[in-house]
């Protein structure tokens, strides 16, 4: 496993699902509470790992919402946005879809042409100083009502900035219906977005059918109950709608109960196409190589198993295919000089 965990390290990688307050590690919170003395936010990383235990989903959520309260001006938006891409960088995320959440910033003042700029400021640098291009999923809150859905389809339709590629739903999905944000991706697709609502994380899989028929899903997140729905599974590959499955986050969210009852294996089994993502790492102890490792050993796959994952990424990414075909040479060049 070791040779297995190194080739993983070096593996030119694509990330789909992953959040953008989700992905501050303890060394960035340590520097976003070092600026706000009145958090009660750790400033020590060490400390922060014990901040990161969570004792059950309430517990996580009060976490979360702790560090989205460091983010209090601009400047701290562009510095989470630009260290996130270092962090990717060192993992070899050649590229991300970073899920970003506007309403949790507007809502606390910060206006939203400064919060628009401030991610397309740090990503335009990152992409320069780290190589890693950062792409935008604005998504809506759906624990915050339709007054998020509202202010999330307007910044992201009339803001529009460039490296926004589509729109999502993210939040608790129990008490919130898929069906009444049709609206709201209804216009977004109508300007150009695609559309991946999470769905089926917590909730059967009526939840990703109303997320494929009412918002148009063009991948889904999570879509861990699938395969309770044979059907819905056979609709899933025969369309080639790909799943953004995160192994660790669905048993740190007690989705899943383990990870060997984890039911990746049956989704590929039915020949859905499968991404391997991290959803919010640092806060579930985990990284998207730690996430691939896990999959190959659910999986049972050797190095060229897991480059196919990788593949599969790009393949569902919102890349361009010159894009896309560049990306996927890198990773067989890789796999190839690595004897997979």
């Amino acid at each position: 496993m070791t040779d297995l965990t190194a080739f993983i390290a070096g593996l030119p990688k694509a990330e789909l699902h992953v959040h953008h307050v989700g992905s501050a590690s303890p060394r960035i919170v340590a520097e976003l509470a070092a600026r706000h003395p009145d958090s009660k936010v750790p400033t020590d990383p060490e400390a922060l790992a014990d901040y990161f235990v969570f004792r059950d989903f309430a517990h996580f959520i009060d976490v979360y919402l702790s560090v989205v309260d460091l983010i209090r001006d601009a400047e701290d938006v562009r510095l989470l946005t630009y260290e996130i891409a270092r962090d990717m960088a060192r993992q070899n995320i050649r590229y991300a879809e970073l899920t970003v959440t506007p309403y949790s910033s507007t809502r606390r003042g910060i206006p939203d042409t400064a919060f628009t700029e401030a991610i397309e400021d740090a990503r335009k640098a990152a992409e320069a100083e780290f190589g890693t291009v950062l792409r935008w999923c604005f998504d809506i809150p759906g624990e915050a009502g339709l007054q998020s859905a509202e202010e999330t389809a307007r910044i992201a339709c009339d803001l529009r900035p460039e490296g926004l590629v589509s729109f999502g739903l993210g939040g608790p999905e129990i008490g919130v219906p898929r069906p009444q944000f049709k609206p709201y991706f209804d216009r977004a697709i109508a300007a150009g977005l695609h559309s991946v609502p999470h769905a089926g994380e917590t909730t059967g899989p009526q939840t990703v059918w109303d997320a494929l028929t009412e918002l148009r899903a063009e991948r889904i997140g999570h879509g861990t109950s699938a395969v309770q729905d044979p059907k819905l599974l056979a609709h899933l590959a025969e369309h080639r709608i790909p799943l953004e499955v995160c192994p660790t986050s669905n048993i740190a969210t007690r989705a899943v109960a383990t990870l060997d009852e984890h039911p990746v294996k049956r989704m590929v089994e039915a020949g859905v196409l499968v991404t391997i993502n991290s959803d919010d790492p640092p806060m579930f102890g985990t990284d998207l190589n730690t996430e691939y490792a896990v999959a190959a050993r659910l999986l049972d796959l050797d190095a060229a198993g897991v480059a196919t994952l990788a593949k599969n990424a790009v393949e569902a990414s919102f890349l361009d295919a010159p894009d896309k075909a560049r990306l996927a040479a890198e990773i067989d060049a890789y796999t190839a000089a690595a004897g997979g």
